[in-house]
């Protein structure tokens, strides 16, 4: 744990708060996609296409793999109560529908709780950058 967190910090060094919240937020909510194999492709995208810093994001998009798997069942329930509710398809019980239910789960509950927690997350960083620049000057 503490080589990839030194990989990580390396990765980060010189980069903003927000620019380090906004990696981490991007890799984590990415990460958590519940189609197998997409994480990795959007995680690159995104990287590139919000010029962040590719191996950083695709650090955090690894990390977060096992709550990916964690999270594919909740968040398929989630969806397929949403889609059942407010939407007229046709219920399927194959894996496009079960894809279809898990990613409508991911974009109800992580999207939202992803920009939460860039925001909280840029905030506390600053404060921390702050508190650090003070101490030492």
């Amino acid at each position: 744990m503490k080589a990839i967190g030194a990989r990580f910090r390396a990765s980060v060094a010189g980069l903003s708060p927000a620019t380090i919240a906004l990696i981490l937020a991007v890799g984590l909510v990415l990460g958590v996609f519940p189609v197998y194999g997409c994480p990795t492709v959007l995680c690159a995208a995104a990287a590139i296409v919000l010029r962040l810093n590719l191996p950083a994001v695709q650090l955090i998009n690894q990390l977060a793999l096992p709550l990916q798997l964690v999270l594919l069942v909740p968040l398929n329930r989630f969806g397929a109560h949403i889609v059942s509710r407010y939407v007229a398809l046709p219920s399927s019980w194959g894996v496009a529908g079960a894809a279809r239910d898990a990613v409508v789960g991911w974009l109800c509950l992580c999207v939202p709780l992803g920009i939460v927690f860039y925001f909280v997350l840029a905030y506390a960083l600053r404060r921390w950058v702050f508190a650090t620049a003070k101490v030492t000057a």
